[in-house]
């Protein structure tokens, strides 16, 4: 009987044993499907917030994904006890999108994936998400953004000192973007992994 093994070390289990008994092929088969989703990919954000997760679990660093503000516009009480949000609308977030606290070290950055095969167009930043990092960087916390090139299926940790120079480079009608051999040169490839997903301290010890 044919029998599964698990890297843990626990006791192998048999097939017949499964539910429903199922059988070797069916098991072989659910296996490949689920593996084959899983090396799809997924979106950076979901990387970023699984391994935040992940960091958070284990008491590693306490790191957040900051919600979206919403202003409510109207709302009707149809009795109350129930209140029915009519509209809304979503408020441009005043800072970047994720923060936190690592050995005593305030975290805060920003998550950007693109399509693009040659830069990081400067588009993705706001003017006060730019500010907002300036700050931070001023009052010695880490600022920096995750950046995914999906055409290259690489990420990389670029310091928010870098892009503010491009920023203001912009300002003074310089380029509208950030080179992707820059980012490969000046940034830190974060390789894909497990647990975590994405290891993004593994950077900030090793170069902070």
């Amino acid at each position: 009987m044919a029998k599964i093994h698990y890297p843990n070390g626990k006791k192998n289990q048999s097939f017949a044993s499964l539910p429903d008994r199922m059988k070797a092929e069916e098991f072989l088969g659910m296996f490949k499907k689920n593996s084959s989703a899983a090396g799809r990919g997924m979106s950076l954000e979901e990387d970023v917030n699984e391994t935040n997760a992940f960091y958070v679990s284990n008491e590693i660093a306490s790191v957040h994904k900051k919600p979206t503000p919403v202003q409510i516009v109207k709302v009707d009480y149809p009795n109350r006890s129930a209140a029915v949000i009519r509209e809304a609308y979503f408020r441009q977030p005043s800072t970047t999108d994720y923060n936190g606290i690592y050995e005593g070290r305030h975290l805060d950055f920003e998550a950007k994936e693109t399509a693009n095969k040659t830069a990081l167009p400067l588009s993705n930043f706001h003017e006060h998400q730019i500010k907002h990092m300036g700050l931070v960087c001023r009052h010695k916390g880490i600022s920096f953004a995750i950046i995914r090139f999906t055409c290259h299926n690489e990420t990389y940790l670029l310091d928010a000192g870098h892009i503010i120079s491009f920023w203001e480079q912009a300002d003074k009608g310089g380029r509208k973007s950030i080179p992707y051999t820059y980012i490969k040169e000046y940034g830190h490839l974060i390789p894909l992994g497990l647990h975590p997903r994405l290891d993004y301290l593994k950077v900030i010890r090793e170069h902070y």
